[in-house]
């Protein structure tokens, strides 16, 4: 009779959760596909899910948006699990080496699943999916669900993106009727420029993961650090005319990657196989997608010790349906569906090897400590006096990425910028990052010099060693070093003076020019100097920056000084004469006035928005120098005697095609105009007669008999390519830095280059300010015929037109904004050249 009594409680409890739980269609009002969910609809019904399930889900916002939406993350657990949830995360932690609490692990403790949806904002059937799948994963009634959580948890992140989500909805519910029109040309299709993919400042955040420049991705890993999952799922749409993807992925693999890694991938795709076979749903796998690149959203936490996956629904730009190439109509309802089905097939493989999950995951932590891969133990980076050292720090602090200071002591490693296995010096000041953390594989790829690519046709680049990166020399050394401390060596302050005759900043790192840039917007006269100069022990090389009494009478110029000093991180020295002990005194014609620039970028069709968005995000949230973001028509209509500087970022620009407008832009740099283009910019100057040309590789000679090299394999043609492909690769530039766009550096440039774009030397008015010799191939996958090409030729140039200035960078110097070593680059070619 008792046990009567306990099943009708039960049964009548469960039908109490019930009645109150509503699924997303109760609760929305429509089917999930049938109309698209605006963000904070989401937001709402996933704190219903939170208040209405309490026993089994938490809610938790770990962010905000740029424009003020919340970022999510829901923890879905049993009743007993949840109410132990700390005690987990924390055991996690110690099982992944990853917390200094040494005590000894519970490794049967539940497997971790962390689902991760809509990060790119106009891939949009993965929210609508994350709605279903936490409704099924709390549900009661759903006994195959409450059974895997009984040794499983599974966290949800239901929006990534959700400015770009936002964009992308908002703009696709004001241009349909009543009723969808499938076809591919309809308007409802055709997103206009910027699109949603990306994040308000136009940023890929698939790419951001590791560099952690968006505000969405640092608050993101942050929490994601403070669990790190044994399984993680990225779930993304492609192409229309695409089935679905899932697990396991292409080639290449990075080789820091474990058999069981690469075997659970496998083992979970199967478990899709199943699902999908019985729906008769199309799907690929192993093909495309592959796990190399360190920042995406599979091989971030895959290098994290994590089971890393993208899951890909055919669906871009499809809105609520649209007719594909096989003459289908692929609906949102489809779509999510799809994600739906794969995401709870995730948690169901993963509960069902939940034991052998949690002790892989042990294992691989052990292992990265005591048996760390590589050729390097540890890793010395020398401190040049910069802020780069700093920056560097910082993005190991985002990581949680353990480094400590060095001691003096005398060391062998190889050297990155030679290759050569030398002595070196270790001192007070420079940087050690041993490999034995928990941290260790994600290090190995952040640091290696060059790394081994097992299959080239990669999806992304394939060079980002953090040495080159941030310009810092670097040692890797074969063993753990032991003798550091986090205690920073103490720094010589220096008194800013009241009655100085001036005050100097030495131009050398991101910081100057974020002086300068609140320097010019505080009303202050600013003076750089185009030779070194020495004053006592002090020696100020090119560019540094003079502030004098005399040239800003009236103004408390000592406080506005230190303010700047102190928020830009910048050391301020007080000078007491205009007499130099060595160089030029002040008042040379060689020390020159910095006037303040009027900057337009230049956005809209036909520009890319990705492009576009780091040098804004730059400008905006880095030097926070004001720009005025400008149509192409807006700019020659009514800009033209407006701004000083027009940036042009990588794009095909309306300007050049029409000699009308191409002959009025020259007119306007004539006059005194500056141009500072980027990437494709360079590539359309090139072939409108601005003066600088493309360089062509040398024709191979004909030895007059049949070239069979023509004849080409059809099964060989997604491969024929790659000769000629260039993903992602460092080269080292020799550097002249006499001129000011190369103020600041020494005499060589590490840039990123990502095509074969290269120009022939200048030979009278403009100058070859960085330029390519042979052999200066560093790291990454260049193909053959590509890289024999790119030698003696111009990367980065000043060109003299009239009163005014055209800047060529033939490659993006702040690419992603994780390029940090580009950056001052960039700001000399806005405040120093044509001054």
């Amino acid at each position: 009779m008792r046990r009567i009594i306990c099943l009708v409680g039960f049964i009548l409890l469960v039908a109490g959760l019930q009645a109150q739980l509503k699924s997303p269609e109760q609760f929305l009002g429509y089917k999930v596909g049938t109309k698209y969910t605006p963000h904070y609809k989401i937001v709402l019904y996933f704190q219903h899910l939170a208040k209405e399930a309490s026993q089994q889900m938490k809610l938790e916002q770990y962010g905000e948006t740029n424009e003020g939406r919340p970022l999510l993350l829901a923890t879905i657990a049993s009743a007993k699990n949840l109410s132990n949830i700390e005690a987990i995360r924390m055991n996690n932690l110690r099982l992944a080496n990853a917390t200094r609490d040494r005590a000894a692990p519970n490794e049967t403790a539940p497997a971790i699943v962390w689902l991760s949806y809509n990060v790119h904002g106009n891939e949009t059937s993965s929210s609508e999916a994350a709605m279903l799948t936490a409704y099924d994963l709390v549900n009661p009634a759903n006994t195959k669900t409450q059974q895997w959580l009984q040794n499983t948890v599974v966290l949800i992140d239901p929006c990534l993106n959700p400015d770009g989500r936002d964009r992308y909805v908002n703009w696709y519910t004001t241009v349909i009727g009543e009723t969808i029109n499938p076809q591919p040309l309809a308007r409802e299709h055709r997103e206009p420029w910027p699109g949603g993919r990306s994040n308000h400042y136009n940023f890929d955040l698939n790419r951001d993961w590791a560099w952690q420049t968006q505000k969405e991705s640092q608050h993101r890993i942050k929490v994601y650090n403070n669990w790190l999952p044994q399984v993680h799922v990225d779930f993304h749409e492609q192409g229309i005319n695409e089935p679905y993807y899932f697990a396991p992925a292409a080639e290449p693999f990075h080789e820091v990657i474990t058999p069981w890694q690469r075997e659970f991938q496998t083992m979970i795709g199967k478990n899709h196989a199943r699902y999908f076979d019985q729906e008769g749903w199309l799907y690929f796998t192993k093909e495309r997608f592959d796990l190399f690149y360190p920042s995406y959203g599979d091989t971030y936490p895959t290098y994290n010790g994590s089971i890393g996956m993208t899951y890909e629904q055919g669906g871009i730009r499809a809105g609520l349906g649209i007719i594909n190439e096989d003459g289908d109509t692929l609906t949102l309802v489809d779509r999510a569906l799809h994600h739906y089905t794969t995401g709870l097939s995730t948690v169901e493989i993963t509960a069902a090897n939940a034991t052998r999950v949690v002790k892989e995951f042990r294992s691989y932590f052990n292992n990265v400590i005591n048996k760390p891969a590589g050729e390097f133990k540890s890793w010395v980076i020398k401190n040049d006096g910069t802020d780069r050292v700093s920056r560097l720090t910082q993005l190991m602090d985002k990581n949680q990425i353990d480094w400590a200071y060095a001691a003096a002591a005398n060391l062998n490693g190889l050297n990155y910028f030679t290759g050569k296995q030398e002595g070196f010096k270790s001192e007070p000041g420079d940087i050690v990052i041993n490999l034995n953390q928990s941290k260790g594989n994600l290090i190995k790829v952040l640091f290696e010099r060059s790394s081994t690519i097992t299959d080239s046709a990669t999806y992304d680049i394939t060079a980002w060693s953090m040495p080159y990166v941030y310009g810092l020399k670097t040692y890797g050394v074969a063993n753990f070093i032991t003798n550091t401390t986090k205690a920073a060596p103490a720094e010589t302050s220096v008194a800013v003076l009241p009655n100085a005759y001036a005050y100097a900043i030495k131009w050398d790192g991101l910081h100057s020019a974020k002086f300068l840039s609140a320097a010019l917007q505080k009303g202050l006269k600013v003076r750089y100097t185009e030779q070194a100069f020495q004053i006592g022990n002090q020696t100020f090389e090119k560019g540094s920056l003079l502030i004098t009494k005399a040239a800003n009478a009236g103004k408390s110029i000592q406080q506005e000084v230190e303010n700047i000093a102190k928020a830009s991180g910048s050391k301020v020295y007080s000078v007491p004469s205009g007499f130099v002990d060595k160089g030029y005194d002040f008042g040379s014609s060689s020390v020159r006035i910095i006037n303040e620039p009027k900057v337009a970028l230049l956005a809209g069709e036909n520009i890319s928005s990705l492009g576009f968005g780091e040098l804004w995000h730059f400008f905006d949230t880095q030097l926070k120098y004001p720009v005025t973001v400008i149509s192409a028509n807006d700019f020659l209509r009514e800009g033209l005697n407006k701004f000083d500087v027009l940036i042009l970022p990588d794009g095909n620009h309306e300007f050049f095609p029409r000699k009308e407008t191409n002959d009025e832009l020259k007119s306007w740099v004539r006059r005194g105009g500056k141009i500072i283009a980027l990437e494709n910019a360079v590539a359309q100057m090139a072939k409108s007669d601005w003066g600088i040309k493309l360089k062509e590789a040398d024709e191979k000679k004909s030895d007059n008999k049949s070239d069979y090299s023509v004849l080409k394999k059809y099964e060989n043609r997604e491969r024929d390519w790659l000769v000629n492909s260039m993903p992602g690769s460092i080269f080292r530039l020799e550097l002249d830095n006499s001129h000011p766009l190369g103020f600041g550096y020494p005499a060589f440039y590490y840039s990123l280059k990502q095509d074969g774009n290269m120009y022939e030397f200048f030979k009278e008015d403009g100058w070859n300010v960085g330029i390519i010799k042979r052999d200066n191939y560093i790291s990454g996958f260049a193909g053959s015929e590509i890289r024999t090409k790119l030698n003696d030729g111009l990367l980065i140039g000043a060109q003299d037109m009239g009163r005014g200035q055209v800047i060529y960078f033939a490659d993006n110097p702040i690419f992603r904004s994780f390029w940090e070593n580009g950056k001052l680059l960039l700001s000399n070619a806005v405040f120093l050249t044509g001054q």
